[in-house]
């Protein structure tokens, strides 16, 4: 099954609402900014060969947000973050399973066997 795409990425302004993902299936995420740039997938961020985190959490100010985002062909975003991190590609796969929307925590554990 194809991943969806975005339709619309609002950054929640200065509000901090969170990152709002409009996807082309109908399905809405909003995405605390601190989660995202903690789930940072570049090569600064995560060991390339094990996937171990490389980033401190602790380094990473709480209220950091995503001041812009550019559109990396068509299965990624790349999102500029006020600590100035920009190396990141969220491919769409990986921000999908970041979704924690009680639609898609169903679908991630599924209910256990009586």
């Amino acid at each position: 099954m194809a991943v969806p795409t975005p339709e619309n990425i609002d950054l929640g302004g200065k509000a901090g609402q969170g990152i709002r993902i409009d996807w082309s299936d109908g399905h809405r995420s909003v995405y605390p900014h601190r989660l995202l740039r903690l789930a940072c997938p570049c090569a600064l961020c995560v060991e390339e060969m094990t996937g171990r985190a490389l980033l401190d959490p602790d380094s990473v100010s709480k209220d950091v947000m995503a001041v812009d985002y550019m559109m990396i062909g068509t299965y990624a975003v790349q999102f500029l973050w006020s600590d100035t991190h920009y190396t990141g590609l969220y491919t769409y796969e990986h921000l999908r399973k970041l979704c924690s929307c009680m639609s898609c925590l169903a679908v991630a554990t599924p209910p256990k066997d009586s």
